[in-house]
């Protein structure tokens, strides 16, 4: 089959085009380096063209307010195009539990740019992920100072990238699943415990503080974040994952 991989040389992108070609198909990576604008619509219609699936890894710039204007405008050109392309499958990575924490700007804005993929005309997957062991640095950042890093005990169940991309590989390969699979890490940890199990394996001198009110995550109830019955889980170990990052 041909995919078209919208936001293909991203963390995510790049490797779900490697699985795709290993796997024997015709996987195109694009994106505003090959001259793909999913925001003015430019170069869709030539990317989507003969196109059997398309696989939507884009992102917005920001993780603010203004994410569902680029999550809607996006869509919405990528639809129309793939509608106009006749294509038969479009595959969407989102995030576990992303319609429950309405307080998240982000999580509003990815719960819209799966209201308006249901919502099209064009058959769908979606594949939600837990959080990236790859953002964890990204994660301890948001909170920290010279000595010090404050984090919630959010339940964590953290996923490495190569495991999110072979599974919407998978999804994308087969038949639209007209609704949603959860693809989640093997080990659920609190989020505090997770930021000491990173610093101690780095040989990182700061120390976690447990705060429940720190970073974006001290929003989030309970263990929205984790996978329920019925996800697939990976066998990519965090602490596996450290030993090789």
């Amino acid at each position: 089959m041909k995919f078209a991989v919208v936001g293909g040389t991203g963390l995510i992108g790049s490797r779900v085009v490697r699985k795709l070609a290993e796997a024997g198909h015709e996987a195109v990576p694009h994106s505003l380096s090959t001259g793909v604008d999913v925001l003015s619509g430019q170069g869709l219609d030539a990317a989507l063209a003969g196109a059997d699936v398309v696989v939507n890894l884009t992102n917005s710039p920001t993780f603010d307010d203004d994410s569902p204007a680029f999550f809607r405008t996006s869509m919405e050109n990528l639809i129309a195009a793939a509608e106009r392309a006749g294509v038969g499958h479009f595959v969407i990575l989102s995030i576990v539990g992303v319609d429950q924490v309405p307080e998240l700007d982000y999580y509003r804005a990815k719960t819209l740019q799966e209201n308006l993929l249901e919502q099209g005309a064009v058959p769908y997957s979606i594949v939600r992920a837990t959080q990236f062991m790859e953002f964890m640095d990204a994660v301890l950042s948001w909170t920290a100072d010279a000595t010090t890093v404050r984090l919630p005990r959010t339940p964590i169940q953290p996923i490495a990238a190569a495991d999110v991309a072979a599974a919407v590989a998978d999804v994308a390969a087969g038949p639209p699943l007209s609704g949603i699979l959860d693809v989640a890490g093997p080990d659920v940890y609190p989020l505090d415990e997770l930021g000491r199990l990173t610093l101690t394996f780095r040989g990182d001198g700061r120390s976690v503080t447990t705060d429940d009110t720190a970073g974006m995550f001290a929003a989030v109830p309970g263990s929205v974040l984790t996978a329920g019955r019925g996800a697939r889980i990976a066998a990519t170990r965090y602490t596996d994952w450290l030993e090789n990052a």
